[in-house]
């Protein structure tokens, strides 16, 4: 899941960014309005967090322009301002949540999956597919009850395809799924990755399979059924 990390502070920025990743969600991170208008013109996003004291403008005109625009993307609004007055305002203008500085990041991470497990929202409790299985919120995968080590971002990886059993997923939607848009990816970053997640379902013993379909893209199904 892709995440747009809206927040001035180029050191909570940085720090929020890592904990989002180390959750397992693909996180762009900007620190200007006009920063994170453009990346809401051009990229989609699962959820935003977004402050609202930035320099060049208020988060909240970026909240009121995405709903003008019919944008239903989860907004949690974090910020220092904790005048009652703000949280309303916020709220009644669209924001879906509303932390307050400073925070726990256990906190921000359970209200941003909880975001994500609303009714049309991005996360269930558990993908699954076959014998294979992956506990969102723990960021657990297994074969048949038994636990699958995997890596950050072989996890996003098997998110994507649990998401889509049985259809063809491209590279372009690889990329854009699971990397953020300051991450190198070269030619053969994502074939390395489907490699390795490929070996690692062969080695569990899953019947899972990852197929290659040469010049569409790739297909995870389930050879048992």
């Amino acid at each position: 899941m892709r995440v747009l990390l809206v927040e001035d502070n180029a050191r909570l920025r940085a720090l929020t960014q890592r904990q989002l990743q180390d959750a397992g969600f693909a996180v762009d991170a900007v620190g200007e309005l006009a920063e994170a208008d453009a990346a809401t013109r051009t990229e989609t996003y699962d959820a935003i967090v977004l402050d609202l004291g930035l320099p060049d403008g208020d988060g909240g005109t970026l909240l009121r322009t995405l709903r003008g625009r019919g944008a239903a993307t989860p907004v949690l609004v974090l910020t220092a301002r904790d005048a009652l007055d703000d949280r309303v305002a916020h709220l009644d203008a669209g924001a879906d949540d509303y932390l307050v500085k400073p925070f726990a990041a256990a906190e921000l991470l359970a209200r941003l999956r909880a975001l994500l497990r609303r009714p049309g929202q991005a996360l269930p409790g558990r993908l699954a597919l076959g014998d294979l299985g992956l506990e969102m919120a723990a960021r657990a995968a297994d074969i048949g009850g038994r636990p699958l080590a995997l890596s950050r971002r072989e996890l996003a990886l098997l998110e994507l395809f649990l998401r889509r059993p049985g259809r063809v997923v491209t590279k372009a939607e690889i990329e854009r799924a699971i990397y953020a848009f300051d991450d190198e990816v070269t030619g053969n970053t994502i074939e390395v990755l489907i490699h390795r997640l490929r070996r690692r379902l062969a080695d569990g013993g899953s019947r899972v399979a990852l197929e290659t379909l040469r010049g569409i893209g790739y297909v995870m199904r389930d050879t048992a059924a």
